[in-house]
């Protein structure tokens, strides 16, 4: 190598240097243009809107960090164009702002719809335990709100994997050949699709929604919360049973506040063929009408069975909810026994026995006679 050609090269890698510096700032140029754009965007809404709780300061301070990458990946669009980086270089640069892009798209499409369904449930409180519209249309919003999230990250994970060739020929080979590979999609994707689905239908159709009480597996509870494929049912006991959203579509179960929240429950006593139904019948109705748990509605009791020993009487009250219900019957069957053993003990449940006496009377000898005989 001659003298004449280091030198040529040395000033080759001068300028090469020089370019490099130039788009190196250029880039940087660019980002930091994207950044003031975004802050005078930011600036620009604060002034217009003034209220702080406007929906449009609400939203640009949730999605402050996809905004910004927004605006960078603009600046970059515009410049990259110009800088003269190796075709390498740029190619993978274009992929990597690819991804950025689709993962800030899904970004600010979970900030948004979050931000409106979180809006809109706020609107109906269920502290009423009677309110069936809130309660319906807080279903409805929860369901369609985990089905819009799992629709945005597979969407956004699709998007992502498209852009790598190797997985575009995958999915093309996939589609020539959808045959077989389609079936095999199918069949492993069906446990989630059918939840998903089943889940918009719950939301359409409202065979259950938040707060209904319900019979489960033989287990009573209320639903505590839905998702996009699974319900949680909230023991009495504050045990928790985990139900896929399915079983509500395909198997029968009890739904207690399906129309209404007011609810009848039964009281069974078992007393004594002596006791007067009357005047139990009487301190049952007063009892229910002094509880605070009593809804106003039914209030009553009814001889429903007799035995050869007991006789059975059921006392009928109704409450607003299953929980006051609950109350209502112990606090009922407690007064009503407490009053029994007071006032009737003679009607509580006894057992009758009769003896009957064969053979010679005491005076004419036999075993009680001579018993006294030996006396």
């Amino acid at each position: 190598m001659t003298f004449q050609d280091l030198i040529s090269r040395t000033e080759f890698f001068i300028r090469r240097l020089d370019y490099f510096m130039v788009d190196i700032a250029v880039i940087l140029g660019a980002v930091l243009a994207g950044l003031a754009f975004n802050w005078a965007l930011r600036g620009l809404i604060r002034r217009v809107y003034r209220d702080p709780s406007h929906v449009a300061r609400v939203i640009m301070r949730q999605a402050l960090i996809p905004a910004r990458l927004m605006a960078v990946f603009l600046s970059l669009m515009i410049v990259l164009p110009l800088v003269s980086l190796p075709s390498v270089w740029l190619a993978n640069i274009r992929h990597v702002m690819g991804i950025i892009f689709i993962v800030t798209l899904g970004w600010a499409a979970y900030i948004v719809g979050n931000h409106f369904t979180t809006r809109a449930m706020l609107r109906y409180q269920t502290d009423d335990e009677e309110n069936l519209t809130a309660r319906k249309t807080l279903t409805q919003l929860r369901v369609l709100r985990q089905v819009m999230f799992f629709a945005i990250f597979l969407f956004t994970a699709g998007g992502i994997l498209l852009t790598f060739p190797g997985v575009r020929e995958i999915g093309a080979g996939l589609f020539a050949s959808a045959g077989v590979a389609g079936l095999v999609l199918g069949i492993a994707a069906r446990p989630v699709l059918s939840n998903v689905f089943a889940g918009i239908q719950i939301a359409l159709t409202q065979p259950i929604r938040l707060n209904d009480v319900v019979i489960v597996e033989g287990e009573w509870g209320w639903i505590e919360e839905i998702t996009a494929t699974y319900v949680v049912i909230r023991i009495w006991d504050w045990r928790r049973l985990v139900v896929p959203l399915t079983y509500f579509i395909e198997k029968p179960f009890e739904n207690w506040t399906r129309d209404s929240t007011n609810v009848i429950g039964a009281v069974m006593w078992r007393v004594d063929y002596t006791a007067p139904v009357d005047e139990i019948r009487a301190k049952v109705q007063e009892f229910v009408r002094e509880s605070p748990y009593w809804d106003g509605q039914v209030a009553n009791l009814q001889v429903t069975d007799s035995a050869s020993d007991v006789v059975e009487l059921r006392g009928l009250m109704s409450a607003r909810t299953s929980p006051r219900l609950w109350e209502l019957r112990c606090e009922v069957r407690e007064k009503l026994l407490t009053w029994l053993q007071r006032s009737y003990p003679t009607a509580l449940p006894r057992t009758r026995a009769s003896f009957e006496i064969k053979g010679e009377t005491p005076e004419g000898g036999g075993p009680f006679g001579k018993m006294r005989a030996a006396e």
